[in-house]
């Protein structure tokens, strides 16, 4: 019964590091950008947008696709950020432990 309670006080820490690194990734900020920086995105590794900037030459009213998709790509790029912010800090927390395919932590 030892391993016992040594996994379980291991799954106590493991959570309580889950919850710090929760915190961390809402403080944390990753930024997108497009059209060579002309759309910027800067949002939370969690997700959450913070910031978007647009440089003023792209204001043409008659280009506002051009602007769109450059929003989008930044936002992709953003979350793409965000997502490897996620692993790096999940890889730190599980120890490299490889996890399955598929398998994102948090639940």
């Amino acid at each position: 019964m030892k391993n016992l309670g040594q996994m379980m006080k291991q799954a106590q820490q493991m959570q309580s590091k889950m919850a710090e690194m929760q915190a961390a990734l809402e403080q944390a900020e990753v930024t997108g950008q497009s059209g060579g920086g002309m759309v910027s995105i800067t949002m939370t590794a969690k997700g959450d947008p913070r910031r978007v900037k647009i440089d003023p030459k792209l204001a043409d009213p008659a280009e506002i696709e051009v602007l769109e998709d450059l929003i989008t790509a930044a936002l992709k790029d953003a979350r793409t950020k965000a997502d490897a912010h996620v692993s790096e800090e999940m890889s730190k927390l599980t120890g490299g432990l490889p996890l399955p395919p598929g398998f994102k932590l948090p639940f």
